[in-house]
């Protein structure tokens, strides 16, 4: 059974396990899955300290997913990162190490879209702002109200453990200098980008530009679904992982 490593986003207060729980189901007959929550987030948030900016953290990343490979005496797996955290953390695991990764699928842009205006949440700590926060995630929040108020629940307590806002904040810290990033073009491993036709996070052309710029990159935009495409359309996405993985 083929391994498939899923790799979470990046909002305040995410967890793999809530982050794939709408379709980890849908994955488990055909994928030996694995979900580790990604460097500081859920329970990888202590010693975390000396990083800053978003490429020094999905270099961290790619370098933590590596580990985990190891671990598990995986020689190769396919990959799907989710936005800003998961999905760059594939990124940078597809340029440093390709001959690891089959397939990837990446999603909302994979942190290639400009830096968020304002800190999500952080800058508003209460219950309100995180709901307002998850809101924008999906199309249309009245067919998710109660996925949402549940969510909110959870990641408002997780947002506020110790060291989760420092370390988020250096996530989204604009730096000069740091690991140089990504090289697209010179990346091998073919790579699926989704977008959600309805994102409010990262406009289209984010997936548009890093799928034309991946030599082996296809775009595929589904319809009706927000920055969530795994929560808008869980059927549909689980289908088109399947298949490109499988092709």
């Amino acid at each position: 059974m083929p391994a498939l490593v899923l790799l979470h986003g990046g909002g305040p207060g995410v967890d793999a396990a809530s982050n794939w729980a709408s379709v980890r189901a849908g994955f488990d007959g055909g994928f030996r899955c694995l979900a580790p929550d990604l460097l500081g987030f859920g329970t990888q948030i202590a010693g975390t300290g000396g990083l800053n900016g978003p490429r020094a953290w999905a270099l961290a990343r790619a370098r933590q997913v590596l580990d985990l490979l190891d671990r598990h005496g995986l020689d190769r797996v396919h990959l799907v990162g989710n936005s800003a955290a998961g999905g760059a953390a594939a990124l940078a695991l597809l340029s440093v190490a390709p001959d690891r990764v089959g397939r990837a699928i990446v999603m909302g842009g994979a942190g290639t879209g400009p830096l968020p205006a304002a800190v999500p949440f952080y800058d508003n700590p209460t219950r309100r702002s995180m709901r307002a926060t998850l809101g924008r995630l999906v199309a249309d929040e009245s067919v998710h109200g109660g996925l949402l108020d549940e969510l909110t629940e959870l990641r408002l307590k997780q947002a506020l453990r110790p060291g989760a806002e420092a370390a988020f904040r250096s996530m989204f810290a604009d730096v000069v200098g740091g690991p140089p990033p990504v090289d697209l073009t010179k990346i091998t491993t073919p790579v699926l980008a989704l977008h959600g036709e309805r994102d409010r996070v990262q406009p289209v052309e984010v997936s548009e530009r890093l799928a034309g710029a991946l030599p082996h990159g296809r775009l595929h935009v589904v319809a009706g679904a927000g920055h969530w495409i795994h929560v808008d359309r869980p059927d549909e996405f689980t289908k088109l992982v399947g298949e490109f993985l499988s092709a």
